[in-house]
């Protein structure tokens, strides 16, 4: 259950993207971190380029290393596009489906939630957030947590039309993963196209 538990902030300023959502150090130093990140105007080469799009990948979906080669392994023994098929292996993740139906807001908080068995994936609690969600299966809050106020939170205003592949219900305060999401459908600033690249070298 490994997962980054560094500067987040730092993060979002070596990429110039709210990778890990709303943040207020961002807007005010929209430079990289670092004594000299302001003044840094080196010129990255191709591989450079390449590695921090996987970098960004692994922190925008909250996994590691070996868990992310994993995932690339398998997307790249199924037919299609690998880099698509690992966006849709990335999203139908059960942390990043709870974070989709808007029941936390972020996906650190849908991990804990899933890692503290408020989440039941038809019915059964799970509480592994790297559990992959299949087509047709209902990703609800359970019973007893479903007066948790962060949850609630969560849930006022969201917008449930926001995502095409989910189908919110709030009859169970939770909706049913309808399909693997089309590459347009996700909205990461992801060029999947470069980690196929990198890991291809």
């Amino acid at each position: 259950m490994a997962r980054y538990i560094g500067p987040k902030s730092r993060i979002s300023r070596r990429f110039g993207e709210a990778i890990f959502g709303p943040d207020k150090v961002l807007s005010k130093k929209n430079y990289a971190p670092g004594q000299h990140g302001n003044n840094r105007r080196k010129k990255t080469s191709e591989y450079g380029l390449m590695l921090a799009e996987k970098q960004k990948a692994k922190y925008t979906y909250g996994v590691l290393e070996r868990q992310f080669r994993n995932l690339f392994e398998k997307a790249s023994k199924k037919s299609g596009v690998t880099g698509e098929i690992l966006l849709q292996l990335l999203e139908s993740r059960l942390d990043n489906v709870v974070f989709r139906l808007g029941i936390a807001p972020t996906r650190a908080a849908a991990r804990q939630l899933v890692s503290h068995k408020h989440i039941v994936v038809d019915g059964q609690v799970v509480n592994i957030p790297s559990y992959t969600v299949q087509p047709g299966q209902i990703v609800a809050v359970r019973e007893k947590a479903k007066s948790l106020e962060v949850i609630d939170a969560a849930l006022a205003g969201f917008n449930h039309s926001k995502y095409s592949w989910i189908e919110w219900d709030e009859n169970v305060k939770g909706g049913k993963f309808l399909h693997m999401p089309e590459r347009a459908d996700i909205p990461e600033n992801i060029k999947e196209q470069m980690i196929v690249e990198l890991y291809s070298k």
